[in-house]
């Protein structure tokens, strides 16, 4: 995320990742739209909160294009594990959604292992694929 939407690395940034479901089943992610484009109050806090009211300019934005929503990423300060937010309130509550977590305001490169790879189940719950790292990628999401 550029420094300007993380305001010089003192609050989380992150965008929802757009694109389409190829014919195998795989995700193909062909653009992005900042949540801040979204919701302009969704980096208020520091923490990344997307409110509901927001999602139809995301529909919106979805449609024009001719995609669908694929994933989303965002940044974290320093690790890539799910904070209580993070778990409590998936800024796309679908079950299946990816959700990734680069650490380090995404300084540098992050290596397979390094990223948080996490799967709304639904009702609250989650799986962590973040071990599984580019296994998990080349086995049907990306």
């Amino acid at each position: 995320m550029r420094a300007s939407r993380t305001l010089r690395e003192t609050r989380e940034s992150g965008a929802y990742l757009l694109g389409r479901t190829l014919k195998n089943g795989t995700h193909e992610i062909l653009e992005f739209v900042f949540y801040d484009d979204v919701d302009p109050k969704a980096l208020a806090t520091g923490i990344v909160t997307i409110r509901e009211t927001a999602l139809p300019r995301l529909w919106e934005i979805c449609r024009a294009r001719g995609y669908g929503v694929v994933a989303d990423v965002h940044v974290h300060p320093s690790g890539y594990g799910q904070s209580a937010s993070d778990r409590a309130g998936p800024v796309m509550p679908r079950a299946g959604h990816i959700a990734f977590i680069l650490p380090d305001f995404a300084r540098g490169t992050p290596k397979p292992g390094s990223i948080g790879i996490y799967e709304f189940l639904g009702n609250g719950r989650w799986a962590d694929h973040s071990k599984s790292g580019s296994r998990f990628l080349r086995v049907g999401w990306f």
